[in-house]
């Protein structure tokens, strides 16, 4: 029997804000452990949240740019464990009243040559939530230790519906994804700097069955190219164990990026293992048609449109577009200088 993969993506975007989501206390990379903390990041009794305004507004620019509906209600929830990352034993995240619903990323695979325009499609999304970010553990032989200074940083996650097949299809759709954040200025998205984050969903089916396989959740998956060879190794391990007369589990397992395979790490979670709760402390949020309009004036051109343009404006080869078009601040140049000489072939 022939199968045929299903991937959802689950990805996880710091916002670049200048404080954390529910605290004054502010953010950043590379500064000495546990030194970006309050009583409101450490959980400390009597610490009340208050919201961060420019990470909801960032949140409903990605919700514009990726053609969500915006909600013209979100609220706040608890989601309930027990890590030693998260010092609340909770983490304040939506649940069933997100801030964007819907929504789509467009993705180019390659053309029948490195030179031509390859076939684009748009892959669906199923929601956009905001919420805090945890902090970070360091395994140090037999001891643990956990810093801080990330916990509590605006932290968006991008769930996509199971509309991807192919690991090649992931790369696209994540390439596509961090250029359209790193233009409208939501994030710098440093996979490295844990900026950008992804889990993937893989299952297996029959092909021309519509029913969706077993699905296993990939964690540690810390480059764009790491998450396409995660689920390329997961699809094969999924389709040898059937083909052998195995059953899947649904579970959590870990890649490991050096010797290129997975191992289990839990039985995969359900929503009501997390008891999800409204949070008491902070009110819902309420979106109106003027602040959308208003935010959506400070969207800027999205790489693809840009590149259409470029190609039908400018009579710019596929290859200069291909270069040009992913770095926003190279476009701008590239403008500004064919304007000043008046030859874009030769700027």
């Amino acid at each position: 029997m022939e199968y045929e993969a299903v991937i959802g993506l689950e990805v996880h975007v710091q916002v670049d804000t200048k404080s954390k989501m529910f605290t004054r206390v502010g953010r950043g990379f590379g500064l000495p452990p546990n030194t970006l903390t309050d009583p409101v990041v450490l959980g400390l009794p009597g610490a009340l949240p208050v919201m961060n305004l420019e990470a909801i507004e960032k949140s409903i620019k990605v919700g514009l740019l990726l053609n969500c509906e915006i909600a013209k209600v979100c609220k706040w929830d608890r989601k309930n464990y027990f890590y030693p990352d998260m010092p609340k034993n909770y983490q304040i995240s939506q649940f069933d009243q997100p801030i964007c619903i819907g929504g789509e990323v467009e993705i180019e695979m390659p053309g029948e040559s490195p030179t031509e325009l390859g076939p684009h499609r748009k892959v669906k999304l199923t929601r956009i939530h905001l919420e805090e970010d945890v902090g970070k553990l360091t395994h140090v032989e037999n001891d643990s230790l956990v810093d801080f200074n990330r916990a509590g940083s605006p932290l968006l996650e991008i769930v996509s519906e199971p509309d991807l097949f192919s690991p090649e299809e992931v790369f696209a759709y994540l390439t596509s994804l961090r250029n359209s954040l790193v233009y409208a200025g939501i994030s710098d998205c440093d996979m490295e700097k844990g900026q950008l984050r992804c889990d993937a969903n893989v299952s297996i089916r029959p092909v021309g069955s519509e029913k969706l396989g077993t699905k296993v959740e990939l964690k540690n998956l810390n480059t764009i190219s790491g998450v396409r060879n995660g689920v390329e190794y997961e699809i094969k391990r999924q389709t040898s164990v059937l083909q052998e007369g195995g059953a899947l589990v649904q579970e959590t397992r870990r890649w490991n990026p050096e010797q290129r395979y997975t191992t289990p790490m839990r039985t995969k979670e359900m929503a009501h293992d997390y008891r999800y709760l409204p949070d008491p402390d902070l009110m819902p949020v309420r979106i109106d048609d003027e602040w959308i309009e208003r935010l959506r004036g400070h969207i800027p051109e999205m790489p693809f449109d840009k590149q259409r343009r470029f190609l039908k404006e400018y009579g710019l080869p596929y290859t200069a577009t291909s270069a040009l078009c992913p770095d926003k601040s190279l476009c701008d140049f590239f403008e500004a200088t064919t304007q000043e000489c008046g030859k874009p072939q030769k700027a």
